[in-house]
Formats: C-alpha cells, structure tokens, sequence
C-alpha cells in the first residue's frame, strides 16, 4: 500500500556507506510512495540536513568522515523533524547513546525493508486531527503543533519521540496503557520483548520530568502490563 499524503510525497534523506543495503532500503521507500536520496558520507550529511530540510532522516552511526551519533547531535539545533538512527550494534547502551545524541527512533541492523518502513511511517505519524490542539492533564501542559511541553510550569526539552510517548500517556493519564499498546501506536509494529526504545524513552521522561519539578513517579511501570501516567503536583 503506497502512502497517500495531500501534502506531497514526503523525502528522506538515508546516510548509509553500505551502497547496497542503501540501494535495496531506498528502492523499497520509493515503492511506497517516499522520495529517497542517499548520502555515503557523514563528513557531508549535516550540510545536506540543512540544506534539503528533509521530512526524515534515516542515519547510519559507522560511516566515513563523521560517525552518526555526532551528526545527530550537530543536527539537532538545527534540524527539528524525525531521525531514525541505523547501526549494527544493538546493546542497550548504544541505544541509550543513540537516544541520548537527539534521535527519535533507533533500529539495529540486520532489519528487513518493511520493518523500517513500519517504523519510518510511525516517526512520521501526526497526532489525529480530532486529538485536542493543547494537552493539560495531570499537571502537564502538550501543545501539539509546536510540540512544546511542561511540568507545572517548568519547560520541558523533549525529543519528538519523548514528545510522542508523553501525548500518549497523558491522553491516557490515569490508566494503565499495556506495553503492546504503546509499541504498535507509536512505533507501528507488534510488540517486541527484546526491544527495549519504549522502555529507555519512558526512562528519559521520569528523568526529564524530575529534573524539571522534581516529582519522580510520574510514570509508573505496571509490572507485566506496561504504563500509566500519574502525573505531577504541587
């Protein structure tokens, strides 16, 4: 099924030194309605992020010139829409770095084509439009088009997956959303044990959270079940 968008076809920009996974990746983006362009280089990708202002970038960590995870981060103040990290390494903590550098989404290689396409059309998901414009429950306030966020008054930095959770939880407040959920509202796929970006994102917001007005339970994990937002007060 190709994506129809009234907007126009949506264009990615894939930084991949591998020129044949590269080659199969965007082949199969452009057969469901994406226009892909490849870059090998990291040493060259930032000027092109700026340049192109593409909907989604798909990068790699190992390439020549600049390793990814640095590009994400000289990217973020820069360049606000969805980057979808993809490496060969799969270890909690190169998650976690990967997150932690301003990526939105983290897949590890080896990953079929329809796989990252699940996960390209998730990142590029909006809010329906029936959802509220503004958020405010549980002491939270979410503004949907300019995805700013904050506890009790206090500002939140988030990334656009972090933003995502938060909606999600927040429209939710109060109940407790099962981990199966959250995996396929957000990340458009069954839910995986083994995965744990779900996990280390609701991580980051307790961290976020805390740090920002110093609750630090305001999300609560269900044991075997998932999560529920219980929010912040004074």
């Amino acid at each position: 099924m190709v994506d129809a968008d009234p907007a126009g076809p949506v264009q990615i920009l894939l930084v991949e030194d591998d020129v044949p996974l590269a080659e199969l990746f965007a082949d199969y983006l452009r057969s469901n309605g994406y226009l892909v362009d490849i870059e090998s280089r990291g040493d060259r990708a930032l000027a092109r992020i700026v340049a192109e202002r593409p909907g989604l970038v798909v990068l790699d960590v190992t390439l020549p010139g600049e390793d990814g995870l640095s590009v994400c981060r000289r990217a973020r103040p820069v360049y606000a829409g969805p980057i979808l990290m993809l490496t060969a390494r799969g270890r909690d903590a190169d998650q976690i770095e990967g997150l932690s550098s301003g990526a939105d989404d983290y897949v590890a290689k080896p990953v079929r084509a329809p796989i990252l396409l699940a996960r390209v059309r998730a990142l590029l998901r909006r809010a329906p439009a029936a959802e509220p414009a503004v958020l405010k429950r549980a002491g939270l306030v979410l503004e949907a088009r300019s995805r700013e966020a904050s506890a009790l008054g206090r500002p939140l930095t988030l990334s656009r997956a972090e933003f995502d959770l938060l909606w999600l939880l927040t429209s939710h407040a109060g109940e407790t959303l099962p981990r199966k959920v959250i995996f396929e509202r957000l990340r458009g796929l069954d839910a995986d044990d083994f995965d744990r970006s779900i996990d280390l994102r609701v991580s980051r917001l307790r961290q976020k959270i805390a740090a920002a007005c110093g609750v630090e339970s305001a999300i609560l994990t269900v044991r075997g079940v998932g999560y529920e937002l219980v929010g912040v007060s004074r």
